[in-house]
């Protein structure tokens, strides 16, 4: 099975000069977690709930500061035609639950996101579903 299969297509993403505030007003009405920021067409960063609480409130940042002076810079990817055990793999090592999906090596454009959840509802068999739990052993 590969990503584009399991993915969640045509992400929703903002602008990288929005507002933490911003951010966080579409998380809540998306129902997310997790929003990728674009500038020129290009993810430049993204910004998760746990950046939000650890970065922005715990910092004590103005909840009108970009949210780009909080997004995690070091964009974690796979590709539309990566086989779903080694991005399970992936998540586990990067100790994350979610990666962006690009469409190729070559145009990496942003064609969906890739969630421990997505896969989990297309789990096909026990190996894979252990897999899914090692990856998420880290989150207790």
């Amino acid at each position: 099975m590969q990503v584009k299969d399991v993915m969640t297509k045509q992400p929703q993403y903002l602008d990288s000069d929005v507002s933490i505030r911003e951010v966080a007003r579409a998380m809540s009405e998306r129902n997310t977690g997790f929003e990728p920021l674009v500038k020129d067409n290009k993810v430049t960063g993204v910004v998760t709930d746990r950046d939000i609480a650890l970065r922005a409130f715990a910092e004590r940042k103005n909840l009108d500061d970009k949210a780009s002076t909080i997004a995690t810079e070091k964009v974690l990817y796979t590709y539309e035609d990566e086989d779903v055990e080694n991005v399970i793999q992936n998540m586990a090592d990067q100790n994350v639950q979610r990666l962006l999906v690009l469409n190729n090596p070559d145009n990496k454009d942003l064609s969906g996101i890739v969630t421990v959840g997505d896969i989990a509802d297309h789990c096909q068999d026990d190996a894979m579903a252990k897999k899914l739990v090692n990856c998420a052993r880290h989150y207790h």
